[in-house]
Order: structure tokens, then C-alpha cells, then sequence
């Protein structure tokens, strides 16, 4: 069994920091009420870490080549770990989300090593063994977060989320530096800085102004200049990319129609399907007075259809060109975030059940070939480029989607709360009930007109929520429609059988989601 010590090393650090995008989500109430934070807080923090992982993953990914994927993997595995102690310890919100970043940074460096360390430790049928147990544990990592988040916030508090890391990232190490062989840089020259600091502005620009206009609105001078420059940034990307002997992108690979499509569709994808749960826990721990435990039990039915889904799918659909498959899964998503539009005030969680089930069956259909079928369509000496674009476009989809449902989901309560003429300062209670202190503004409404403030609650929520799904709803059909639109069908079920090596991101996990 010694052999298979370097697969635990490498899955555990693949689960932390999988599992730490979602195990988030059901302690934000509990944040917010500790830190005093506002909700412009509350998505920075969830949406940092995936942001700077998206920004990062490409140039992180040339680092690997050049310092070795075992030494980058053990600098990944420290960062992540000194910068999940500094979130525990976070005094405010300014403090917790700088170290999501620094966890981002660490998170970047593991996911762009764990697939070359698996495919240089094992061989023939032992590889194949590695990557299907790694895959496995990816997806489990989507299923487990919002458990593990749940019961970790219920029976100690939400700074144990962060701690839990420190004894796996300690067990990654040790067995990281004792079982996993060491490889040395094989590859020389200048990395493309020009390229990874222009995206990376363009990234943070762009996520910057979305979540800034929900307070500000967007006519301010703040999210004008945030998007001015992330449109500046985007310019100077593509032309220092075209003009780059060694580009982290090469733009030709975006002539090809189908890699076109599924790039915009991984963007999509996590946008669609999990932006909207930080919204969700919210309304259910918050509004419905669900515990931590409870509400990421709630999700869990979503996680577990699109695991099963997934790992039927290479057995009942391996006839079919790939097309159908992820236009159908995108279909499928879209419509389960529509079928969620039924929330009303008098609704429990239980009415957004069936949509999260129906949007996992979607996630399990689409996302086990989309990388496959994305390599299958570029040459093989830009196989690690463009699973690097793939999974980069996953995670910024997730980071733009929590920033754009969070300014619909703000701006909504917003107005119906303003329009309902019954608080007296409703910008104030907005801020509050989209924060998740939805007790406090309840709190401090006379006890004669408490009733009345539980019903406002109850339907500024549902109001807020019915426009995030909406939105989720669309962009997932116009996602559908595009890959079945751009994707070619000529495309061939071999395209399915990429060489899981080629493979940089799990395709059966939340965002990494």
C-alpha cells in the first residue's frame, strides 16, 4: 500500500482546497454578526479566493515547469496553510478577506501541480486507479464542504472552518516530502509578467466594480473607474498576448469555434450553477433560522446527483458527440435555477430542492467531458494552455457570478424594502438583511410591528432571490444554446478520451468549483 502514499498526499490538498470554496457559504451569517461586516463584505470573501485563483492559474502553471510541480506543490501546501491560521485568527473583514487571497495564491499553486505529480508517480493501470480516486475525492470535496462547513460552525465556530486545514495541509507535507520523488525545472525563459499582470487587473477590475455597485450603484466614479480599467487591462492583454514569443494564452486557440464555446461556456457554467448558493445560505439561515449544519445539508442533494450523474455518464453517453451532452447539462442547470424561481415568502427550503437536484443532474452531465472535448480540440503542444484557460474561465465564472447575483440580489431588496414605506431607514435595513442580519432588523422593530417586519423580511428575501435565480436561469439556457450552437458536431466520441495527464482541474467539482 506504500505506493499509493503520494495519491493521499496529492488528494488531500486537492480536497482542502476544493472543499474551502464552498465550506464558506453556510458561515457567512455567523461572520457577518462577528465581524460586523457588510454584505460588499460577505461576497469578498467568498469571492477573493476564487478570484485570485482564477488570475493566478495560468502563470502559476508555467512556474511548475520551471521550479518543479513537487517543489511548487509543497509552497502551495504552505501558503495555503499560514494563510487559513491568519483567517482564523482575522480580527475584521479587511484582515479575513486578505487572507483569502494569500489562500488563493497557495490554492492556485496546488491545482495547477496535482496533475503532473499524478502522472509522474503512477504508470499504466496504476494511473488510471490514481485518477479516478482523484477524481472521486474532487467531487466529494463539492459534496462535503457545505456539510463539514455546517457542523464545524454548529459545534465550535465559523474560525474552525479555516483551522481545520492546518492538520491535512501538515499530513500533505510530511507525506509529500517523504513519498512524492522530486522533479526538477525542465523548462527555461521569461514568463509572460506583462500578460499575468494585465489579466490579472482586468480580473480583479472587472469583479471589483461588479460588487462595488451594489452599494454605490452604477453611475458612481468608483465602479466607472473599476471598469474603465478592467476594460483597458482587457485591451492590453490581448495585445501583449499576440505579440508574446512565450503568451500564457495563445489567441489563435480562440479562432477555433469550439474551444471558443467551451471556454465561455466553463465561464457560464459556474456562474449558473453556484454563484447563487452564498445567496441561498443566507435566505436559509438568516430568514428561515436554518442551523449551519442544516443548511448545507439543503445542497448536499445537489452535490450527490451531480456525482452520480457523473459517474454514469462515460458508460450511457460515450456514443454521443460531446456537444449534446454539455449543451444538454447547461439546459439543465438553467432550468433547475429557473424551477428555484418559485420561492415566495411563505416558502421553506424545500421548495428550492427540486431545482438544486434538477441543476446537479445538469453540473454531472456536462462537466465530466468539457475539458476532454476542449483539449481534443487544439493541438496536443497546447494541451496544458488550454486546460489552463478551462479552468481558469471556471473559476472566474464563479468569482463575476457572486458578483453579479450579489448587486441584482442587493439592488432588489433594496427597492422592494424602499417600497414597501413601512422602515424608516431602508437603506440601512437593506444593508442589513442582504449582510444575513436579518435578526437584528427584527429585532429592533417595536414588538407591536414585529409581525409586520417578519413578513417584509420574509418577502424582500423571496423578491431578492426570484431575481438572482432568474439571472442564473438565462445565463445557463444561453450557455446551452451556445455550446450547442459553436461546438462542432463532427466532433467524435474519442474526443471524450483526452489523456487524463492533459487534465489540470477536477471536472466533477463545485468551483474551484
Amino acid at each position: 500500500m506504500r505506493k499509493w502514499i503520494p495519491l493521499v498526499a496529492i488528494c488531500l490538498g486537492t480536497f482542502m482546497l476544493l472543499v474551502d470554496v464552498s465550506i464558506v457559504n453556510v458561515a457567512l451569517p455567523q461572520m457577518a454578526a462577528d465581524l460586523h461586516s457588510s454584505f460588499t463584505s460577505l461576497q469578498w470573501v467568498v469571492d477573493m479566493y476564487a478570484l485570485v485563483l482564477a488570475a493566478l492559474l495560468m502563470v502559476v502553471g508555467t512556474l511548475g515547469d520551471r521550479l518543479g510541480h513537487r517543489r511548487l506543490y509543497l509552497i502551495g501546501l504552505v501558503v495555503f496553510a499560514v494563510a487559513s491560521f491568519t483567517c482564523g485568527l482575522a480580527p475584521n473583514a479587511a484582515v479575513l478577506i486578505a487572507s483569502r487571497a494569500v489562500q488563493g495564491i497557495g490554492g492556485a499553486a496546488m491545482l495547477t501541480s496535482t496533475t503532473s505529480l499524478l502522472n509522474g508517480s503512477y504508470q499504466g493501470r496504476d494511473r488510471g486507479t490514481a485518477f479516478g480516486i482523484w477524481g472521486a475525492v474532487s467531487g466529494a470535496a463539492a459534496a462535503v464542504g457545505p456539510v463539514l462547513g455546517g457542523l464545524l460552525t454548529d459545534s465550535i465556530d465559523w474560525r474552525a472552518i479555516f483551522y481545520v486545514n492546518l492538520p491535512i495541509a501538515a499530513a500533505a507535507i510530511v507525506m509529500t516530502m517523504r513519498y512524492l520523488a522530486n522533479d526538477e525545472g525542465r523548462v527555461s525563459g521569461r514568463l509572460d509578467y506583462p500578460g499575468a499582470v494585465s489579466f490579472t487587473v482586468f480580473a480583479g477590475g472587472l469583479t471589483y466594480g461588479l460588487i462595488e455597485s451594489a452599494d454605490d450603484g452604477w453611475g458612481s466614479s468608483t465602479v466607472l473607474i473599476s471598469l474603465g480599467v478592467a476594460v483597458l487591462a482587457l485591451i492590453a492583454f490581448v495585445l501583449i498576448e499576440s505579440r508574446s514569443g512565450n503568451p500564457l494564452l495563445d489567441l489563435s486557440l480562440m479562432r477555433n469555434r469550439t474551444f471558443a464555446g467551451l471556454s465561455l461556456a466553463a465561464l457560464l457554467l459556474n456562474a449558473s450553477a453556484f454563484a447563487h448558493l452564498t445567496y441561498t445560505s443566507i435566505w436559509m439561515q438568516s430568514v428561515l433560522n436554518l442551523s449551519p449544519i442544516q443548511a448545507g445539508l439543503v445542497v448536499c442533494p445537489m452535490a450527490v446527483s451531480a456525482f452520480v450523474v457523473a459517474s454514469l455518464s462515460g458508460k450511457f453517453f460515450h456514443k454521443l458527440a460531446p456537444q449534446l451532452p454539455i449543451g444538454i447539462g447547461l439546459v439543465l442547470i438553467g432550468a433547475g435555477s429557473l424551477l428555484m424561481t418559485l420561492v415566495s415568502a411563505g416558502s421553506s427550503w424545500g421548495v428550492v430542492l427540486p431545482g438544486l437536484i434538477v441543476i446537479g443532474l445538469g453540473v454531472g452531465l456536462a462537466t465530466p467531458i468539457m475539458m476532454s472535448t476542449a483539449l481534443a480540440a487544439v493541438p496536443r503542444q497546447r494541451a496544458g494552455m488550454a486546460s489552463g484557460a478551462i479552468n481558469t474561465g471556471r473559476q472566474l465564472g464563479y468569482a463575476l457570478g457572486i458578483a453579479v447575483l450579489g448587486t441584482v440580489f442587493a439592488r432588489r431588496i433594496t427597492s422592494y424594502v424602499t417600497a414597501s414605506g413601512k422602515v424608516p431607514n431602508p437603506t440601512a435595513a437593506s444593508s442589513a438583511l442582504s449582510g444575513g442580519r436579518a435578526s437584528m432588523v427584527i429585532g429592533q422593530t417595536p414588538p407591536e410591528h414585529r409581525a409586520a417586519a417578519v413578513q417584509l423580511v420574509h418577502a424582500a428575501f423571496a423578491t431578492g432571490l426570484d431575481r438572482v435565480y432568474l439571472t442564473a436561469g438565462i445565463v445557463g439556457l444561453v450557455a446551452g444554446v451556445l455550446v450547442l450552437l459553436l461546438v462542432r458536431r463532427s466532433s467524435t466520441p474519442a474526443t471524450w478520451d483526452a489523456p487524463a495527464a492533459d487534465q489540470s482541474a477536477p471536472e466533477t467539482a463545485a468551483p474551484a468549483h
